[in-house]
């Protein structure tokens, strides 16, 4: 079964697959920095929240002397004057109010405050809110009466059919009743009623009280506009229902609180507008501004949130329609857009036109403590961070401040952040993909390239047909190139050395083998002739020559294995290198007078861990080459010196030179130089291999080389 390969390009481009973590690791760095810039934000928040509750400190003309101070608020009773963007048109149709008629309250059988007879809940109910523009306080009324009836037109009495009653006190503090009991369909004012709480006697006409009262389908509409002049946070509305024509009396009335007792009036809360008026210059700190008081209700608000974004980013600048612009809109940014979330043009603002807040971040802030929240959009399309201060009055807590923005503009700083980043990750990841694959395949190239030059250097039988080039390269491909050129190159040389040992060893075998045939063959001859024994004796000796010759040419062949068994149980011991030297250096003197000897060991004292015998039968190797090789009577200079840090041994002798390109070759086994044999010797070209094995034993290297006057040949061993 063949097994899947995996070259070296799809090994590098699996392992490029790590640089897809650098994305990931660019949108971790700016996640983590979006959070510090929401840190960020969130204290900036508390410290505008912070410096807007100073400049509202210790100022209770802010504050509504009657409803902000209230310890409980009643729901219905209390009323919140909502703000109101434009002024109503006073037309009983109510078309104005369309746009706030979610924050209308619902009056029914809980707000009876006079009952006669049995309450039907589909006979009478109705929905009110009040609202303030400018210097004004509007109210609505949606009334649903089974049966409508109006003031006759001749009776001077208004308390004989369907009416709607007004409690306020005035901004002295006087308690006030007002009156709207119309006649017919159409506008109307209201009647100023007397002191006595128990009267219904209309007194004079308040012209300032304005309304409509428009009859409907079930019932009749309300539309009434008083100025804030006229009146304190004191107020009750009351509608009473009458429904038989003949006895006129009242079943019901339904109102927001008792009109006809002071002390039980709700209170009206209008967004303040001193606080608007501090509040207006926040409208350019990109931030919505809540004022509240302690029951939550809202004082005064400044800014939008929709607006608020928080960090304020700079447009893009219009880019020029050129091909990278068409490639990052339609390519691009579609593709980051898969995973950032792009800030909503628009979302749900569930606090519009809130006029009572909550969350933890007011609730604390109420207490005495500055807070902040982050919270979701209903839609959950925005995050929107509060941060909430108390507002101390005499060391007590009248309200806070509340100040909100969202997350967009930091959302849309990371988005442009990344999506640099992302353009220069991508040409990164991109470019060092391409990278990695061109020098993978760079790299496959040259070792197939490699392996076919190798390849075709030997043939199918293993001959080597020739080297391959010398790679000039300096790394590992261009040395390993060179370690076969080197390989291939003594292979080279190994064969060469093979094919000419069998011409080598038939010239030293036949010599001493045709000496014995032919002396065997003498000797035959003269035994048949009978000649005498001295003859014999002759061709004998001759014979026995030729087979020590032979003899002597296997002990060489067989000296070499024997030395490295030799060396592999030799015992290594310290010796002084000097003495040795002039030990050996007399007994060649002795051994070879023929020739002169010189020792200069320039006073160096040096031990050398080895084999005493072994380096001493290295040296007779090589002097034994120099002798031969040396004419008569000329003299062999032996120096040992120390040259950067290695000691030099030389052995210099003079006579003929070395050939080309035979320095390193004298050194393998069975090569030689000698043109002719002197005293029928047998060389076979082992001596200098021998000195080179012991060499290595010792650590040390053999160079063979001409010397510098041109005399001779020296040998080099540097230990």
């Amino acid at each position: 079964m063949n097994r899947l390969r995996f070259g070296i390009r799809l090994k590098l481009l699996l392992l490029s697959l790590f640089l897809f973590t650098i994305p990931w690791l660019g949108y971790q760095y700016v996640w983590e920095l979006e959070s510090y810039l929401r840190t960020g934000q969130e204290q900036t928040m508390e410290g505008t929240a912070r410096a807007v509750a100073t400049a509202l400190h210790e100022r209770p003309t802010l504050f509504d002397s009657q409803s902000s101070y209230l310890q409980d608020v009643k729901p219905g009773t209390d009323l919140y004057a909502h703000k109101i963007v434009d002024p109503i048109q006073l037309d009983g149709q109510l078309d104005d109010w369309v746009d706030y008629r979610h924050l209308s309250l619902h009056y029914a059988e809980m707000q009876l405050i006079e009952q006669n007879v049995f309450y039907d809940p589909e006979s009478f109910y109705f929905e009110h809110m009040v609202g303030q523009y400018n210097k004004y306080l509007y109210a609505m009324f949606e009334v649903v009466d089974d049966h409508l009836v109006y003031r006759p037109k001749n009776s001077l009495r208004v308390d004989r059919n369907d009416y709607l009653l007004i409690a306020v006190t005035d901004p002295q503090g006087e308690f006030r009743r007002y009156i709207v009991a119309p006649q017919q369909s159409g506008w109307v004012n209201a009647y100023l009623l007397d002191e006595n709480p128990e009267s219904l006697r209309p007194l004079s006409l308040e012209t300032a009280i304005q309304g409509n009262w428009q009859e409907t389908e079930n019932g009749y509409n309300i539309e009434l506009r008083f100025p804030l002049e006229i009146m304190s946070s004191k107020i009750a509305f009351a509608i009473a229902d009458v429904d038989d024509l003949q006895s006129r009396e009242r079943k019901y009335i339904i109102g927001t609180a008792n009109p006809n007792q002071s002390d039980s009036l709700g209170t009206v809360l209008v967004p303040s507008p001193e606080i608007e008026k501090i509040l207006k210059g926040l409208k350019y700190s990109n931030a919505r501004v809540w004022v509240v008081d302690k029951h939550m209700r809202v004082l005064a608000r400044s800014g939008s949130i929709q607006d608020a974004t928080g960090v304020r980013i700079a447009p893009k600048p219009r880019k020029r329609d050129t091909l990278w612009h068409r490639i990052e809109q339609d390519w691009l940014f579609p593709l980051y857009y898969q995973i950032l979330t792009k800030p909503p043009a628009g979302f749900v603002d569930e606090l519009e036109n809130a006029y009572a807040l909550k969350g933890q971040d007011l609730a604390k802030a109420l207490t005495g403590t500055a807070s902040s929240q982050w919270r979701l959009s209903p839609d959950n399309k925005a995050v929107v961070l509060s941060a909430a201060h108390p507002i101390f009055i005499d060391e007590q807590v009248m309200g806070a401040v509340v100040v909100e923005q969202t997350t967009h503009g930091i959302r849309t700083l990371r988005n442009r952040a990344l999506e640099q980043l992302f353009h220069v990750i991508i040409a990164v990841v991109f470019l060092g993909t391409a990278a990695l694959f061109l020098f993978a395949s760079r790299i496959s190239f040259r070792i197939s390239k490699l392996r076919n030059e190798t390849e075709s250097a030997i043939d199918e039988n293993g001959k080597i047909l020739g080297n391959i080039p010398r790679s000039n390269t300096q790394d590992e491909i261009g040395d390993l190139s060179r370690t076969f050129h080197s390989v291939l190159d003594k292979l080279q040389q190994y064969n060469h050395y093979l094919e000419n040992m069998s011409s080598r060893l038939s010239h030293e075998l036949r010599t001493p083998v045709a000496i014995v045939k032919s002396s065997l063959e003498n000797l035959s001859m003269e035994q048949n002739n009978g000649n005498d024994e001295q003859e014999k004796q002759q061709y004998i000796e001759r014979a026995q020559s030729g087979i020590h010759r032979l003899s002597k040419i296997l002990s060489n062949m067989s000296e070499a294995t024997r030395l490295e068994q030799a060396i592999q149980y030799s015992e290594r011991e310290n010796f002084e290198l000097s003495e040795l030297l002039m030990g050996c250096t007399e007994g060649y003197r002795i051994a070879y007078p023929q020739n002169k000897f010189a020792l200069n060991t320039h006073n160096l004292i040096k031990n050398l861990n080895g084999s005493p015998e072994l380096f001493a039968q290295m040296l007779d190797k090589i002097i034994a080459n120099a002798v031969e090789f040396s004419p008569v009577h000329k003299t062999i200079m032996l120096s040992l010196m120390e040259k950067n840090g290695y000691m030099e041994l030389t052995i210099a002798n003079t006579g003929p030179k070395l050939p080309e390109n035979m320095h390193e070759q004298l050194l393998n086994s069975m090569v030689s130089v000698r043109d002719h044999q002197v005293n029928h010797e047998t060389h076979l070209g082992l001596g200098l291999y021998i000195a080179k094995i012991i060499a290595e034993y010792h650590k040390a290297k053999i160079n063979i080389q001409n010397r510098e006057d041109e005399k001779g040949v020296e040998v080099v061993i540097r230990l």
